[in-house]
């Protein structure tokens, strides 16, 4: 029996950096009532905020059912004493950050596919993550999907990213973005979190997320053996999340 049910955020519960729309609210709130719900992205807390909690309307007990976990694990967040409490940050140092910008730049200056004039920054500081988006933080949903649908940009940049960060992970993000985190930290590292402390035990584990595919950013999740599920859109979550209210 699933005693806890874990979903990626973006194109798995709403649109890339958009706020659940009010069916997928009202849904993780019933959620909520039956089960443990842990949800893993690589956006940052402000960014979980804008697109989850402010959408939930439900009384603060339920809250405690809720578990967050922002930049792919580098943090995590539970639902103490009438707030969020933030229980961990895997932080970069000055230094580290520096490097990280320091390569990016050298990157950005090897490829001939990026435009001058992205949609807002291109390099976001999420303090356990730093996050290089090809077309810019605020690109809109379309523009992002239709940028790289065959992955070629993505992995030129990671290649070439992961030459000059040896010491970090690199990975794919999101549909335009490449995502360096502190070495070891995941959706796997995440998953091992809910396991050495909420003590659950893998079995009892379930992994909602629209990229499960080899060099997707959920294909990690693979690696600790939990039970997954893949989707294709948040119609298909909405969908998962009926069965299981209703089981």
């Amino acid at each position: 029996m699933k005693k806890i049910i874990v979903f990626d955020l973006d194109d798995t519960l709403a649109l890339s950096k958009s706020a659940l729309d009010d069916e997928m609210s009202v849904l993780l709130v019933e959620l909520l009532k039956k089960k443990k719900v842990s949800i893993i992205s690589g956006g940052d807390f402000p960014q979980f905020q804008k697109q989850v909690i402010s959408r939930l309307s439900c009384p603060n007990e339920l809250l405690s059912n809720l578990v967050i976990f922002p930049v792919k694990g580098g943090a995590m967040y539970k639902f103490e004493n009438n707030d969020w409490q933030i229980i961990y940050s895997k932080a970069f140092t000055p230094e580290e950050k520096a490097k990280i910008i320091e390569a990016v730049n050298t990157v950005y200056n090897e490829v001939d596919f990026l435009s001058e004039e992205p949609f807002g920054e291109r390099l976001e500081d999420r303090n356990s993550e730093m996050t290089f988006s090809a077309l810019g933080q605020n690109a809109p949903h379309d523009e992002k999907k239709n940028w790289d649908p065959d992955y070629t940009k993505r992995k030129t940049l990671e290649e070439k990213l992961k030459k000059l960060l040896p010491d970090f992970d690199v990975a794919i993000g999101g549909s335009t973005s490449i995502d360096i985190t502190p070495h070891g930290v995941n959706k796997a590292f995440a998953i091992r979190q809910i396991v050495d402390q909420l003590h659950y035990e893998i079995e009892e584990i379930l992994f909602v997320g629209d990229s499960l595919f080899k060099d997707g950013n959920d294909y990690s999740v693979i690696q600790t053996g939990v039970e997954t599920i893949a989707v294709k859109s948040v119609d298909e979550t909405k969908n998962i999340i009926r069965g299981i209210i209703t089981n």
